[in-house]
Order: C-alpha cells, then sequence, then structure tokens
C-alpha cells in the first residue's frame, strides 16, 4: 500500500463489517478497495457477490449522480471530493441521496497534500470540515486524519516518496513513517458516515 494511503485504510477497514457485501457506488474507481494484491497480508474489502456501479468523475458529475434516491447500501468516493467542479456539499448530499436509509457513504480526500491531477485541485477538507458536510448523516462512525511532519518534509523533497509500498516488517522506517500520525499535520482525511 502506498506511503499516503497505508494508515488512512487500515483505520477505515477496521470500522467497517468487512467484506462489504450489497450495492455498492465506487466513485472514480474501487482499486484500493479491492485489496489484494495492494495488501500484505491480503484483506478480502468487497465481497465476491456484492453489487459494483462504478462512476468515473468527472464523466459521472458527483454534484448529480445519476441513480435513483436510496439505491445503494455504500457509497465509496475516494479521493474525488478535491477535484469536485462545483459545490462539494453538493456531491456529499447527492452521496447521501442514492444511499439507502442505513447505508454508509465513505469519502476520503487529501488534506495538506501536493497539487495533483483529476482533473483540476479545487478543495481541501480538515476532518472538522468533513464532519461538517455530513452533518445530515444520521451517525459519524468515523473521522480522522493522518499525516506527520516527517512525511511533509520528504514529500516536500523527494515527491515519489507518496507512492513507496510499506513493508509488513515492523522495524521499517517506511513502516514507522507511514504508521506515525501528528493529528496537527494531517496528509489525508476521511469520514465514514451513515445515512
Amino acid at each position: 500500500m502506498r506511503l499516503t494511503r497505508h494508515q488512512m485504510y487500515t483505520r477505515i477497514f477496521s470500522a467497517l463489517p468487512l467484506p462489504l457485501a450489497g450495492d455498492i457506488l465506487g466513485v472514480s474507481g474501487l482499486k484500493y478497495w479491492r485489496g489484494s494484491p495492494h495488501y500484505t497480508p491480503p484483506v478480502k474489502v468487497i465481497a465476491d457477490d456484492a453489487r459494483i456501479t462504478e462512476a468515473d468523475y468527472p464523466e459521472v458529475d458527483m454534484c448529480s449522480l445519476p441513480y435513483a434516491d436510496n439505491t445503494f447500501d455504500w457509497v465509496i468516493s475516494d479521493c474525488v471530493l478535491e477535484h469536485v467542479e462545483g459545490n462539494i456539499q453538493t456531491a456529499v448530499d447527492e452521496a447521501r441521496r442514492v444511499l439507502k436509509t442505513g447505508g454508509t457513504a465513505i469519502f476520503t480526500t487529501a488534506f495538506i497534500f501536493p497539487i495533483h491531477w483529476g482533473p483540476q485541485d479545487l478543495w481541501r477538507c480538515s476532518p472538522g470540515a468533513l464532519r461538517y458536510l455530513c452533518r445530515d448523516f444520521s451517525e459519524i462512525t468515523q473521522c480522522e486524519g493522518w499525516g506527520n511532519r516527517w512525511a511533509h518534509v520528504l514529500m516536500f523533497l523527494y515527491d515519489p516518496a507518496r507512492d513507496w509500498r510499506i513493508p509488513d516488517r515492523r522495524l521499517s522506517f517506511r513502516r514507522w513513517l507511514a504508521t506515525y500520525n501528528e493529528r496537527r499535520y494531517p496528509l489525508m482525511t476521511w469520514i465514514v458516515a451513515k445515512k
């Protein structure tokens, strides 16, 4: 798993009943949600019989999802909110609209992170901002961020470090860097919210 996503996914997956089943909307892909070979040891994140709908942003506008109300058990928006060309509150509200009652939305996003393609890089959300955007959900299961000063410095000096794979070994610099967290310096933020 990549340096910038390792701890985020570890924390999110710890809060979910894996493997995810039912109807899943994956906004802009589920590459890291499909489990192996991205994880060591392999993690089964999505059940084999899950019904997956993939909506690639910006071809599918997250501010106007073309799906009926109460359609999905899960909406996963993985590092998309920062790229939304429009009101991100509208994008979050659309995800909530297409969720079934009791369904769960997962939003991950870059916060203190270099500008990157997607097609544009427009927004940044702290954990507090994500909590505010999801204020109409019935329950916030998890709302966190990951990052540290060392990761920021390393990425500033050597941008490809964000793509470093994290080894299984407990005693490795990369693993320490990927798991050490200083709440004041989040590179990545996320929220898991129930409708």
